[in-house]
């Protein structure tokens, strides 16, 4: 499986030691993480490091580096990641060589506040998802969010997820949104 995902303005490529200085960016950024617990000091982000940079399941559960296809700006990443249900945070345990993680893989993704509102958060979803149900086991992909987090609510209405209600996750009840391989299958036939 080829991880180096390419969309129109997009390169999706696996996070990696390199992108170390996007990380300390998006995550140091108050703004950015106003809907995801808050800063992260600069030592925790290069610790956290290690876990950022696995893959499972092939290589297809992991989180990717969206750059400018053309230029290679960095512009934030976007993963396919193991949904907590009572942990605040992602189980990295989970994340091993070949194995597709049991229970709910979620979509997530951070974009650095100057690639804001250019439509790239979407587009790398849908290549994403593409990648997910053409090329991997994964037969759903769900995705949560604050519930004041209209902007990435809108991005999973558009790249197909549908409301589901509510979910147990990060340990408390949040939106449920999920898209199965067939219902994604189905959005493409009518593109």
């Amino acid at each position: 499986m080829n991880l180096v995902l390419h969309s129109k303005r997009l390169t999706l490529t696996p996070f990696d030691a390199a992108d170390v200085d996007l990380a300390i960016e998006m995550f140091t950024d108050p703004d950015v993480l106003k809907f995801a617990g808050g800063v992260v000091e600069e030592d925790e982000i290069r610790r956290e490091m290690s876990n950022w940079t696995k893959r499972g399941g092939n290589g297809c559960i992991g989180i990717w580096c969206i750059s400018n296809r053309s230029s290679g700006e960095k512009f934030g990443s976007i993963a396919l990641l193991p949904m907590p249900v009572e942990e605040d945070d992602t189980d990295f345990s989970l994340v091993t060589p070949g194995q597709i993680p049991d229970g709910d893989v979620e979509i997530g993704y951070f974009l650095k506040r100057s690639a804001w509102g250019k439509g790239y958060a979407t587009e790398a979803g849908r290549r994403l998802l593409r990648m997910a149900f053409e090329e991997s086991r994964l037969t759903e992909v769900v995705a949560t969010f604050e519930g004041g987090n209209v902007a990435s609510r809108n991005v999973l209405k558009k790249i197909g997820f549908a409301d589901r209600g509510l979910t147990r996750c990060y340990g408390e009840d949040g939106p449920n949104y999920r898209i199965t391989r067939d219902e994604w299958s189905g959005l493409q036939h009518s593109a």
